[in-house]
């Protein structure tokens, strides 16, 4: 379904992320963890999710953590059994997957999903920038925010509300992992495009 997915989002292929923080500046704070989930149209022509990764992440050198924020997220940064890399080997990680994906599929670029998604953007671009990686596969300003989307499709902009009123399970004793919202939002992405899907094609 190469040639559907192209069509689909003008050469652009969607990546669900999550980013997992010590903070709300993305030009102190540590990036903590990264994840990332690819999705694909099926045999039906409905998207899904294929494929999910997740990178534990080394604070950079000088970062700011706030208390408030491990807190939410349950991170130890200093845990001795976390295994944590180095942010440019994780982003490295990411964005092979990535790239790999987008020639499958013969996508120009990626376009990063997220609930409140200019946050995970904004802590992206400067790990990017920080670590002076040339290859980003990422639109460097745009995004397809879910938590705008299921606002217009649900009424609800809360990922675990919006999960709830679209049918999707969500534990919230599991939320604020990387990996968990990131799959979380990767349902509710799908989902509302595909809930879509009879507008897209009545216009093609």
């Amino acid at each position: 379904m190469s040639s559907l997915m192209k069509q689909r989002f003008r050469g652009f292929m969607p990546v669900v992320v999550d980013l997992e923080t010590g903070g709300f500046n993305s030009a102190t704070d540590a990036l903590l963890e990264i994840a990332a989930v690819l999705v694909d149209f099926d045999e039906n022509g409905d998207l899904v999710s294929i494929a999910s990764e997740r990178c534990h992440v080394e604070p950079f050198e000088g970062a700011n953590i706030e208390a408030a924020s491990l807190e939410v997220n349950g991170i130890d940064p200093n845990h001795p059994l976390r295994p944590a890399m180095h942010e440019k080997d994780a982003l490295h990680r990411i964005f092979r997957s990535i790239r790999t994906q987008m020639k499958v599929v013969d996508c120009n670029r990626a376009i990063l999903v997220g609930h409140n998604a200019h946050f995970d953007l904004g802590f992206l671009n400067a790990a990017v920038e920080r670590t002076a990686i040339k290859r980003n596969p990422f639109h460097p300003f745009s995004v397809f925010d879910t938590a705008t989307m299921a606002g217009v499709a649900y009424g609800q902009t809360v990922l675990a509300r919006a999960a709830s009123a679209a049918g999707i399970p969500f534990n919230a004793n599991e939320a604020h992992s990387a990996l968990y919202d990131a799959e979380k939002t990767a349902d509710l992405f799908c989902g509302i495009v595909n809930r879509f899907r009879p507008i897209y094609e009545k216009l093609i």
